[in-house]
């Protein structure tokens, strides 16, 4: 079903720190465009990672000056990470925003947008046929192959670390590598680790996702099943581990606790790729690209939040890659028809109309959950 009018879709700058990607590239304004619809882009929205306002007005975008005018115009908002304070007083009522929400872990975010009456759906709660996260997936992948490369950069000396190369050299130990989670972040994490050369071991609680990692990888892994023993002992011989566990839509696990932290040998390297959700070591908390590590109990920390900003260019490319047809829908049908046709991205909705949609969301914050289809016929 097409809505006959056409919708005024706005793309602000991002505003974290050091966040360069971009809600939409000047190829999917060109498809929003060529299918009838107005694109309001604000000025140098694209620019950190080369894609100019020359190249956005020539794919059919109206440029603005600044955020509050996007907002303003736009029927439908689309970003990347989680809007900040100053963007989240701007929606509206009848103004639907899509982009990351990582709400679970954040309550002053998640009530700002119930005051909005805005219609809030997050990619990362986004399902299809399989039970995937498509709009999740290309960030994580992005996250894991960093991860590792994060992590080697950690371990050498002068970041705190051991002073261990990964991959080794003839006639010594290669670095040993832990990854908490099988997921799309753990098999591409352990993808670039065993590339390198790393004694890499992959911890997960699903016998069907081991075998799936025991198939690909072969004996170049070793997979364990995840107990709390099974985690303790591997932390304590790691040089690097990462955490790739996820709930969707819900606030991470705790994997590794301080306790065991403390335990670790000086120098172990934690990165914590599901820091958006809250992190998934007791001693977590969120970093910058800026200042992306820190220190506990002599065990290096990275947790940056928007990881993939790092690799801007080929993250917003890759993500609008898998959101394109998503926004088309949206703007095609309008946003409640499109998420009513569509359960699976009905399971992006997390805010409505001022009621919580997404249930881990309820809990996480001890709210009343309402369902999706109830929130959107009040």
């Amino acid at each position: 079903m097409r809505v006959s009018k056409k919708m005024k879709i706005g793309v602000p700058a991002e505003i974290k720190n050091n966040e360069f990607r971009v809600g939409l590239v000047p190829a999917g304004v060109r498809e929003l465009v060529r299918h009838g619809h107005a694109v309001f882009v604000e000025s140098d929205a694209g620019a950190g990672i080369g894609y100019d306002n020359a190249a956005y007005a020539a794919a059919g975008a109206t440029l603005l000056g600044t955020a509050a005018e996007v907002f303003a115009v736009a029927e439908m908002i689309i970003k990347v990470k989680e809007p900040q304070a100053v963007e989240r007083k701007m929606l509206r009522a009848a103004q639907t925003l899509f982009t990351y929400l990582h709400l679970a872990p954040d309550l002053a975010q998640t009530q700002d947008l119930i005051n909005s009456g805005a219609t809030c759906i997050a990619y990362e709660t986004v399902t299809d046929a399989l039970g995937r996260l498509p709009l999740l997936a290309p960030m994580s992948e992005v996250a894991g192959r960093m991860s590792i490369q994060a992590g080697a950069m950690c371990m050498e000396k002068v970041h705190g670390g051991r002073g261990i190369l990964l991959g080794g050299v003839p006639g010594v130990e290669q670095g040993k590598v832990l990854i908490l989670g099988g997921g799309v972040v753990g098999q591409n994490a352990a993808q670039i680790a065993v590339g390198m050369g790393a004694q890499v071991t992959i911890v997960d609680r699903s016998l069907d996702v081991l075998r799936r990692l025991d198939n690909q990888f072969g004996n170049r892994i070793q997979t364990l099943y995840s107990t709390h023993d099974a985690i303790q002992a591997s932390s304590m011989l790691a040089d690097l581990i990462i955490g790739a566990v996820l709930i969707p839509g819900a606030a991470a696990p705790k994997l590794i606790t301080a306790e065991m932290v403390r335990e670790m040998r000086t120098g172990t390297v934690l990165v914590d790729v599901a820091i958006d959700q809250g992190g998934c070591f007791e001693t977590s908390r969120a970093t910058t690209h800026a200042e992306p590590t820190y220190i506990v109990d002599g065990v290096v920390h990275y947790c940056v939040a928007n990881m993939p900003g790092g690799v801007a260019r080929t993250s917003a490319a890759a993500l609008n890659n898998a959101t394109l047809p998503y926004v088309l829908a949206l703007a095609e049908q309008g946003p409640k028809q499109a998420l009513l046709a569509n359960a699976h991205l009905l399971n992006g909705l997390n805010v409505c109309a001022g009621r919580v949609t997404n249930e881990y969301v309820a809990q996480a914050h001890g709210m009343a959950f309402m369902s999706g289809k109830d929130a959107l016929a009040a």
